[in-house]
């Protein structure tokens, strides 16, 4: 069997005298405690603090990143723990989906998904074999075993990992209950934070938005058959997130358009989205309107407002009817767009000093051509870090290089691990931890910055910046 043992240079330069710097860089930050302000971890998961009972549930079906790519290649989503809508059973335990994985270990190779496995099943669990159709059922019954033990619980986990915040996905109508009990915990001594998520309100293209907004108005106590009720209510529920704790919301739509409509017009659609009616057209021009609107509330309550659109949801409709969202079928669009889209929300609150948007995109030209000069006037612009299809260690390395020339490390956001995946956020931040590194010292052997300033950048990069962008 392959032996699994990370290297400890792995990601850093090739050149050695600029290796050795990024090593020397990389070391002053690889404890640093993680900041995690923007991720899908079941906050529940903290207040049961109960066992993981297997490793399959744990490490492979939650992760959209790994089931898109073995879906790929055959092996259907009900063979990986994915529970079909209509309540049928799914067709494998968790030692046939661990097998699964390891029979197409290779598919892996060479992707950050195969970076973070391996450095979390070496990390974590202490594996020494990469997984194979041989070892398959060894390797998943040492996994089993090592969940059963009291420092495997998700608190001893969270310790062992240094999380020190870590921020959630919620739906306006959560009641937060879980956040509410992390933080009345005594024996819990992290952050764990809502963020105020949305989209399912904005959009009444959207076939839940009238089961949602008729939900949301039973939660809040707002009548929302109106549009301004709509918002009303969903200030309400911004007030409710930021008394526990939320520091942001976080949007993702098609497009970043924000033109916002007369309250007639807005008012009409409402009527005719409620009606089951809306056209096409008229649902877009009110998910934009919308969103011009969440700025506006952003700019008022001072909740971070991340925006990521350019991604097409649920592509494959037999998928999306039979398994629900998030299960690898989202695809990026062909580009993202953000100067003349953001320009109604960016004259309306651009310079406004309590409005901060971070901006995401899978669209790799836009950090120069937008995002980075974007950020490099308004006040209230940060760069995000790269996102699902580009977090990766190349496309992380070629961010800074993008972003730097037009803004430099200050107006980005720190790393972004957007997992659902609770084990690989230590992976997934110490691949950022390296690349940065990496960056620095190059930037430190052509003389660009010191070696003093590169050992400052490191640390804000993982501490200072992330906390300030995000108020943490």
């Amino acid at each position: 069997m392959t032996s699994l043992a990370p290297h400890p240079d792995r990601l850093l330069p090739a050149d050695p005298a600029t290796r050795a710097l990024a090593r020397d860089i990389y070391s002053s930050v690889r404890e640093a405690p993680i900041l995690s302000p923007h991720g899908h971890v079941d906050a529940s998961i903290l207040v049961e603090n109960a066992p993981f009972d297997d490793p399959a549930a744990l490490l492979i079906t939650p992760d959209h990143y790994v089931l898109r790519l073995l879906h790929a290649v055959g092996v259907p989503l009900e063979q990986l723990g994915v529970e079909a809508r209509d309540g049928s059973a799914t067709t494998a335990d968790g030692r046939e989906i661990w097998r699964a994985l390891a029979s197409h270990w290779d598919v892996f190779l060479g992707t950050p998904v195969r970076y973070w496995f391996e450095t979390e099943l070496h990390d974590v669990f202490g594996l020494t074999e990469h997984p194979s159709a041989a070892n398959a059922d060894t390797q998943y019954d040492q996994l089993a075993a090592a969940l059963q033990a009291p420092s495997m619980r998700p608190r001893a986990l969270f310790d062992a990992f240094r999380i020190e915040v870590l921020a959630t996905t919620d739906d306006p109508a959560s009641d937060l209950a879980a956040h509410a009990a992390l933080r009345d915990d005594p024996t819990f001594s992290g952050r764990v934070l809502p963020t105020f998520r949305a989209d399912s309100y904005y959009d009444p293209a959207r076939p839940e938005w009238r089961s949602s907004v008729e939900h949301l108005a039973s939660v809040a106590g707002v009548d929302t058959t109106t549009h301004a009720g709509l918002l009303e209510a969903l200030r309400s529920r911004r007030e409710h997130f930021i008394r526990h704790g939320a520091t942001a919301s976080d949007t993702g739509v098609p497009d970043a358009g924000s033109e916002p409509l007369d309250a007639s017009d807005a008012a009409r659609i409402h009527d005719a989205a409620l009606r089951g009616t809306v056209s096409t057209a008229d649902a877009a021009a009110y998910r934009r309107t919308m969103l011009f609107e969440s700025a506006k509330m952003a700019a008022d309550d001072g909740l971070v407002m991340q925006l990521h659109p350019g991604i097409l949801r649920n592509h494959h409709r037999p998928t999306l009817e039979r398994f629900g969202p998030d299960v690898g079928d989202d695809l990026p669009l062909i580009s993202s767009s953000y100067t003349e889209p953001l320009r109604p929300i960016l004259e309306a609150f651009g310079t406004h000093p309590r409005f901060r948007m971070v901006l995401f995109t899978v669209d790799e030209t836009v950090f120069t051509r937008e995002i980075g000069p974007l950020a490099g006037f308004y006040l209230s612009v940060y760069a995000g870090a790269p996102w699902w299809f580009i977090d990766t260690p190349a496309a992380i390395r070629r961010y800074r290089e993008a972003i730097t020339d037009s803004v430099g490390f200050t107006k980005t956001s720190g790393f972004i691990d957007d997992t659902r995946a609770f084990c690989s956020i230590p992976a997934r931040h110490d691949m950022s931890r390296r690349v940065d590194a990496g960056y620095l010292a190059s930037l430190v052997v052509t003389h660009q910055i010191s070696e003093d300033d590169a050992h400052r950048v490191a640390h804000d990069l993982v501490d200072t910046i992330p906390r300030a962008t995000f108020r943490l």
